[in-house]
């Protein structure tokens, strides 16, 4: 292992050496019970089992054989989601083969961002993320269960189901992917066309037509946004079957992966090293994640995500063990946006298991870990495929990469430093992805476009008033403002403007997709401004810098007069409107209680 690495693990185990040892012992307390059937009254077990077939009804309650939950993410809407209709089915039939039983415990809600983008929906689409972790709780409530398979692919869901199964740690848990779509128009197509139409150079029905050769099948989107980077993290902390995140949902394998998850999960309760995922998703582990996002350039989302999803597990992170994890970790792959590459390509290269190969040899892993797979995380470094007879089977990978545009040896990586960058100043803390940013960019110094709003932002680029350098100011967009929506709908007329030669930022409180571009980004700026912080104080004309190689994010102005400033605030019609309509009023009482973005935007602390 690197020290670096070791000492930022180290770290971390002592910040959270309270609540962690907190939160395992509630883990062996519930796991020391007997299973629900002996543990529970008549009437409850009647009421568990009354739906089964009688023979199954018999396996678990006489015979006391395993009962597993399915909790599921599925619906026919989007794409990601749809292949998981037949799951059940499925998975109900492998337990039967083997000696199990298994029940849909319950579904959890799966919204799209990509539906919901500069929409009035995308103000619930964070705080989705713990109303999945709660439905989630709610479907495991009934707590006759001898493990779980967690079904969902996206961006808030599968943090959601992970945040959920972990208050339920004393369950072996494993998680089960659907896959990407296949390759369609390419991303970097798709983005020309959306600053052509930003130009009005096209009009919607090319953009539409775009759109729809992008995006036009079942699976996830292609490029290496937040789902696919779930995907990522999901295998570099081995809750995944080996090699399960980037195969077709309509291949052979994906259904010889989805049984061998149902064989996963049984076995990890008949094993010596008992591994529910409580105990399994160590500090090692969630270092281990964090180090795959950087290495391969992933969503800027997870800054937030995972500082929730190991709160769940009683361990403490900040941005801060992302910002020196970057400075340790080497940037392994290029998948749009900072990349041409899509996920398809990612895999045919070598994929997660390439990756995270190169990412062990090159001790910026914990190899020593428990993953759901016997064998631990040098299984991850291989790849699933059909042998002769059609049963499952892991290959070794080449020394080589498949492209190297696209993946590389940790000898020779494509940076030696990841993909993510703190920014620290008098305008607080906020993020950067810097790998899908040209170098030259990496450094914007500017005069202040001040806007409470994207709608304001778009009117001002319509009227022609941003051809100039610029930093755009978004505020009044975080968690407690509006839920934090992401910001990519301005995206293109940025691009457009940095296109024609100027100097370009975006700096603001509220979140870009998981496809941040080449657009020099400062997001997730805390304290955010509905809650007093800096940007509030920021006035049009302020010189700002924001400088990704120093990790730099201020705005020049006399430390006297930046004090004495009062902070703006949210005229009254604004403030209502961000919580009125299309359901926002039910996450009101959210969104008083979140708390920051590098606190994970929770609300259930």
């Amino acid at each position: 292992m690197k020290t670096g690495i070791t000492r930022i693990t180290d770290r971390i185990k002592a910040r959270s050496a309270s609540t962690r040892a907190a939160y395992l012992a509630q883990v062996d307390r519930l796991a020391q019970r007997p299973p629900g059937a002996q543990r529970m009254g008549c009437a409850n077990v009647a009421h568990a089992f009354a739906a089964m077939p009688g023979d199954q009804r018999l396996r678990v309650v006489a015979q006391r054989a395993p009962n597993l939950a399915v909790v599921t993410a599925y619906n026919d809407m989007l794409s990601a989601h749809q292949p998981y209709e037949s799951y059940p089915t499925l998975i109900r039939d492998e337990a039967r083969r083997l000696g199990a039983t298994a029940q849909v415990a319950g579904g959890v809600p799966a919204m799209c961002d990509g539906v919901t983008q500069g929409l009035p929906g995308m103000e619930l689409s964070l705080f989705s993320r713990d109303s999945i972790a709660m439905a989630t709780a709610i479907a495991l409530s009934h707590d006759v269960f001898d493990g779980a398979l967690l079904l969902g692919v996206c961006d808030k869901i599968v943090p959601g189901l992970l945040i959920g199964a972990l208050h339920f740690g004393h369950l072996p848990c494993v998680f089960v992917p659907a896959g990407p779509m296949s390759t369609g128009l390419s991303n970097t197509a798709k983005s020309k066309v959306r600053e052509q139409h930003a130009q009005g150079l096209v009009g919607r029905d090319q953009l539409l037509a775009a759109e729809q050769a992008a995006y036009h099948g079942v699976g996830t989107c292609t490029f290496y946004g937040t789902a696919n980077s779930n995907q990522m993290l999901l295998e570099a902390m081995g809750l995944h079957v080996p090699g399960a995140a980037f195969v077709h949902p309509e291949a052979g394998l994906r259904a010889a992966l989805t049984r061998e998850a149902v064989a996963t999960v049984l076995a990890i309760g008949q094993r010596a090293r008992y591994t529910p995922i409580g105990r399994l998703v160590d500090e090692r582990v969630i270092v281990n994640a964090m180090a795959a996002l950087l290495a391969t350039g992933g969503s800027t989302n997870h800054l937030i995500h995972w500082v929730a999803v190991a709160r769940a597990a009683g361990i403490l992170i900040d941005w801060t063990d992302f910002s020196d994890l970057s400075a340790e970790v080497p940037l392994l792959a290029r998948v749009y946006p900072n990349g041409s590459a899509d996920v398809n390509q990612f895999q045919a290269a070598g994929g997660p298991g390439f990756v995270l190969r190169e990412l062990m040899d090159g001790g910026c892993l914990h190899a020593d870990v428990a993953t759901v797979a016997e064998g631990g995380l040098a299984r991850y470094g291989q790849v699933p495929a059909l042998a002769d007879g059609g049963d499952l089977c892991w290959q070794d990978l080449p020394a080589e990469p498949g492209d190297a545009t696209v993946v590389r040896q940790v000898t020779e990586p494509f940076s030696p430093t990841g993909g993510l960058r703190l920014l620290t100043g008098n305008l607080g803390r906020a993020v950067i992805k810097v790998s899908a940013v040209p170098e030259d960019c990496h450094v914007v110094e500017a005069p202040a476009a001040v806007f409470d709003s994207q709608e304001a932002l778009l009117a001002a680029f319509n009227a022609g008033t941003l051809e100039r350098d610029v930093v755009a100011v978004v505020r009044f967009q975080g968690p407690r403002a509006n839920g934090m929506p992401e910001l990519h709908k301005l995206t293109p007329p940025l691009a457009v403007l940095q296109g024609k030669g100027f100097r370009v930022a975006l700096v603001t409180d509220g979140r870009m997709s998981g496809a941040s571009g080449k657009v020099p980004a400062a997001i997730h700026a805390s304290p955010e401004a509905l809650a007093g912080g800096p940007l509030s104080r920021v006035r049009d004309g302020d010189i700002i810098r924001l400088d990704a190689v120093t990790g730099e994010l201020s705005v020049q102005v006399g430390e006297a007069e930046w004090v004495a400033r009062a902070p703006a605030t949210l005229g009254p019609d604004a403030a209502q409107a961000s919580g009125q309509g299309l359901g926002r009023e039910l996450f009101g009482g959210m969104r008083r209680l979140v708390r920051s973005a590098e606190e994970g935007a929770v609300t259930w602390l």
